[in-house]
Formats: C-alpha cells, structure tokens, sequence
C-alpha cells in the first residue's frame, strides 16, 4: 500500500488570515484603550496600540508559536463575542413580535 501523497505545508487559509488580523486588531484596540485609562496621551495610546498589531501579525508569519498562541487567543476571543451575541440575541428575542 502507498500512503496518499499531500503536500507537507497546508497552504494558510485567507479566512484563517483574517481571523488572526481581526484578532489582533482586537488586541491593539484593548492596548490602546487600557493606556489611554491610565493616564497616557492619545498619540501615545495610538501609536503602541498600532505597533502592537503590526508586530503581532508580523511575528505570526515569521513564528509558529506566535501563530498557536494568537490562534489561542483568537479562539478565546471570538468566543466571548459569540456568547455575548447569543446572550443579547436571546433577550432581544423576549422582546420581539
């Protein structure tokens, strides 16, 4: 028997692309958000905020580990957004016609 010939690299999904830019872009915006509340200029906010993205989804191209560990949190993420909209969905619902 031979074993069935795929290739070694998956090639990456853009939907899996996106979901890590997303990810990340969620990071920046709690970063950004955090610095501001403690005391730090909006320019200052904005600009680590901003590299915080950049170097993430930099690093996710150059870095397995970078990649399980914001596929991780991007799991986390998205799942806490979708019970909030289960939630909000539901009492939306008690409401409805």
């Amino acid at each position: 028997m031979n074993a069935p010939t795929e290739p070694a690299e998956r090639p990456t999904s853009a939907r899996r692309i996106a979901r890590h830019i997303a990810a990340s872009l969620i990071l920046g915006l709690l970063i950004f958000v955090t610095m501001l509340m403690f005391a730090f200029s909006l320019l200052t906010s904005l600009l680590v905020g901003s590299g915080v993205v950049v170097l993430v989804v930099a690093a996710r191209s150059v870095s397995d580990v970078v990649e399980m560990i914001l596929e991780a949190i991007a799991t986390v993420i998205f799942a806490i957004l979708a019970a909030i909209a289960a939630v909000v969905g539901a009492i939306l619902s008690l409401f409805g016609n």
